[in-house]
């Protein structure tokens, strides 16, 4: 018997989180296991919804198929309610033995002893790209397994540039030619109704900062998980786009609000933006266009550098009673050909080349443009994701809220930075 419980606050404003038992298979969920070749139970969770479960259960399926004696109950929750379910397993040191972990959260589990070091065990991690599977290291411990990834891009809308007359940024361009580019769109759109800009304030976004540090050969992050970069650094990516800003050839910030969810790109108001590659299905459905096209990053001084960041990684808690058994259904989840048909791009490119092969891909759909991109920069992926400081979460969205402070013209770059690195020496502990 599988036990599938699922946190459903969304059934009444005023609910708690309910668990909804779901039985299926066969055996006995009560049995504990000693990892020594009897009877063993494994408990595993996730974050994502309806669907990314039954893909879940599928999968774990057919590992109970080929290993009998292990009888997995599972639990997914919804993403805020997810880590606070974690973080209270792990204040009782119970984490479970396999769980969904994202890379924002990975210091804070592994460098305070809450996960189990991967690097001894049966997992098969021969299919990874090394600048992938290290960004689940500490200290050279493995606290997790990528099973996905992406990379940044920059998207454009064909439509518009065709309808401006603007060709897109040429191969190798750089943060110069992608200001001169925005200003140029924005200038042939002054006149159009609605008005077309060439982008937003792409300075106002945390990871991008980090892709334009690495680009100059910086780490953001040092290995003891303190802050790497400072004021001047800062400064001088927010003001690449300072020019643009000055001359409101930016998409307005006040229309960005009255647009939220959605964007100026996603409504055709701004001719380009960079997000992470598995956004453009969104972007296709948002515009109403499949005219959505994919650049790399622009280049810094040392190159087009950019770095694979796992989509979501497994994780064991070092709690665990059956370690083997958990690196073994980790293997399978991250190794397995069936696995990647079964999930597909839902979590990102799977890891590893043998599920990417195994996926069912139309030509010409939103899946083959991601893979063939992703194919693109693999050159140019020369760097592990930044492992981010403990405190990431808060520090991102107050680089957030004071970007749409400066978008507003409320503050300064100079005001920016300041306030910023006196909220960051608090959160993550900088002296």
């Amino acid at each position: 018997m599988r036990i599938t419980r699922k946190a459903a606050g969304a059934v009444a404003a005023t609910a708690a989180i309910t668990l909804v038992l779901t039985a299926c298979g066969g055996g006995d969920s009560t049995d504990s296991g000693d990892g020594e070749g009897g009877d063993v139970t494994l408990t595993v969770a996730w974050w994502g919804n309806d669907d990314r479960a039954a893909k879940y259960e599928e999968s774990i399926d057919l590992f109970e198929e080929a290993n009998p004696n292990v009888t997995v109950q599972t639990q997914f929750q919804a993403w805020d309610d997810y880590w606070t379910a974690r973080n209270t397993e792990a204040a009782g040191q119970s984490l479970p033995d396999v769980f969904q972990m994202d890379l924002s959260y990975l210091r804070q589990y592994g460098s305070t002893g809450q996960l189990a070091d991967l690097s001894g065990s049966s997992i098969d991690t021969a299919g990874f790209e090394e600048a992938l599977l290290s960004s689940g290291q500490i200290d050279g411990a493995q606290y997790g397994i990528p099973t996905s990834q992406n990379t940044l891009a920059l998207f454009y809308n064909g439509d518009l540039l065709d309808e401006l007359g603007i060709e897109p940024p040429a191969e190798g361009y750089t943060w110069e030619d992608y200001n001169a580019f925005a200003a140029e769109v924005s200038a042939a759109g002054a006149d159009m109704d609605p008005q077309i800009y060439g982008t937003g304030d792409y300075t106002g976004t945390f990871w991008f900062f980090l892709q334009w540090l690495i680009q100059q050969g910086e780490q953001p992050f040092t290995d003891d998980g303190q802050l790497a970069f400072d004021e001047a650094q800062m400064t001088e990516f927010l003001n690449l786009a300072s020019d643009l800003r000055e001359s409101d050839a930016l998409f307005p910030a006040e229309r960005t609000t009255q647009l939220l969810p959605l964007g100026g790109f996603t409504v055709n108001e701004a001719a380009s933006e960079m997000s992470w590659d598995n956004f453009l299905a969104g972007y296709i459905s948002d515009s109403g266009t499949e005219n959505i096209q994919m650049l790399p990053m622009p280049s810094g001084d040392n190159g087009p550098q950019q770095f694979w960041k796992p989509s979501m990684l497994l994780s064991s808690g070092a709690n665990s009673e059956n370690p083997e058994e958990a690196a073994a259904l980790i293997d399978f989840l991250v190794n397995d050909p069936e696995v990647g048909r079964i999930f597909g791009t839902s979590k990102g490119v799977p890891a590893v080349a043998a599920q990417r092969d195994a996926m069912e891909v139309e030509e010409g759909s939103v899946d083959a443009t991601v893979l063939a991109y992703e194919e693109a920069v693999a050159p140019d992926v020369t760097e592990p994701a930044p492992l981010p400081v403990e405190g990431f979460g808060s520090i991102e969205a107050e680089y957030k809220r004071l970007a749409e402070e400066l978008g507003y013209g409320n503050i300064t770059v100079d005001e920016f930075v300041e306030q910023w690195f006196l909220f960051a020496a608090d959160a993550v502990g900088q002296s």
